[in-house]
């Protein structure tokens, strides 16, 4: 049983890492054709996007070195593992987004000061935008969904720069039409656009990072408190805390029970409580039950009875 536990992160973090190198495979495709049309047809707009796209494929290197170094087995100096390498692999894409931002942003100001509009749309441009709109769909699609069965900061939070590329994407796609009708002031204000989108990306990111670096509750403690009083013998459970992870929970609380009830009882109560919290949330990895004598107060002292 503890050979399977031990395997399970690892065989976790091989499934994660096929996404990735998946993903930054089409990544690279899309930002390569989005931006060396655009730098060839002068649109800034097309340019900023490939930008984005490009930093995409940036993230996914740092993801997969982010799942390397969390699936790692714990040890002496991280008793709790290193799942939360995870975590600091999502605030570095949070930090290469808001390069990007910078970079596409001020692109598009110095074009905005300059006066200069050169872009040359042509029925290619659309063709290369939307082919390259329906690759992102289907790689938001797909990695949100590996998101959630893997439990994977790093997936959900790369499907969300993702699902930014397409709404940036149609972005594009409109200044294009702009441009086409004789507007070409479209593009860089077009490009502004996708600069608040990637810092959108950025913000997200970064919020989703620091509730887990600043343990945020994982469960609600009432949903604990639903599962102990299904378990018989406990009479109440509280000081319910969770930290960690997505996919790694650890949780601990203090147990109730009645207090005639002997020393090996009140043990194998803790382990019954402990599989049903477990059952109920496979994220949970560790269960850390203090038992208590019911009626009693932390001090040894029968608490008076309301009978």
């Amino acid at each position: 049983m503890a050979t399977d536990s031990a395997h399970e992160p690892l065989a976790r973090s091989h499934q994660v890492e096929r996404v990735l190198w998946f993903v930054f495979v089409l990544n690279l495709a899309v930002a390569a054709a989005k931006f060396f049309y655009g730098l060839a047809s002068g649109s800034s707009a097309m340019q900023a996007d490939g930008i984005h796209s490009v930093f995409d494929s940036l993230g996914n290197v740092i993801g997969l070195v982010g799942v390397a170094l969390a699936a790692k087995p714990a040890d002496p100096g991280h008793p709790y593992g290193h799942a939360k390498f995870e975590t600091y692999g999502s605030m570095a894409i949070g930090v290469l987004l808001l390069v990007a931002a910078f970079e596409v942003g001020s692109g598009a100001v110095e074009r905005l000061m300059s006066g200069t509009y050169t872009a040359d749309v042509t029925a290619v441009s659309f063709v290369v935008m939307v082919a390259t709109l329906a690759v992102n769909i289907s790689v938001t699609l797909y990695e949100r969904h590996r998101g959630r069965q893997l439990a994977s900061q790093i997936l959900k939070a790369d499907a969300a720069h993702t699902l930014s590329d397409v709404f940036v994407s149609v972005g594009v796609l409109v200044s294009l039409g702009f441009v086409a009708a004789g507007f070409p002031l479209a593009d860089p204000l077009m490009a502004l656009v996708v600069t608040f989108f990637i810092l959108l990306s950025a913000l997200s990111v970064f919020r989703s990072a620091l509730r887990t670096l600043s343990d945020h509750a994982c469960i609600p403690a009432e949903q604990i408190q639903a599962v102990a009083g299904e378990v018989p013998g406990l009479r109440e459970v509280h000081c319910i805390r969770t930290r960690g992870t997505e996919g790694e929970v650890y949780c601990d609380l203090h147990g109730l029970v009645d207090p005639s009830m002997t020393v090996l009882e009140a043990h194998r109560l803790g382990d019954r409580l402990e599989e049903a919290i477990k059952q109920r949330f496979p994220q949970v990895k560790e269960v850390l039950v203090h038992i208590e004598p019911y009626g009693y107060d932390d001090d040894g002292r029968e608490l008076p009875s309301h009978s």
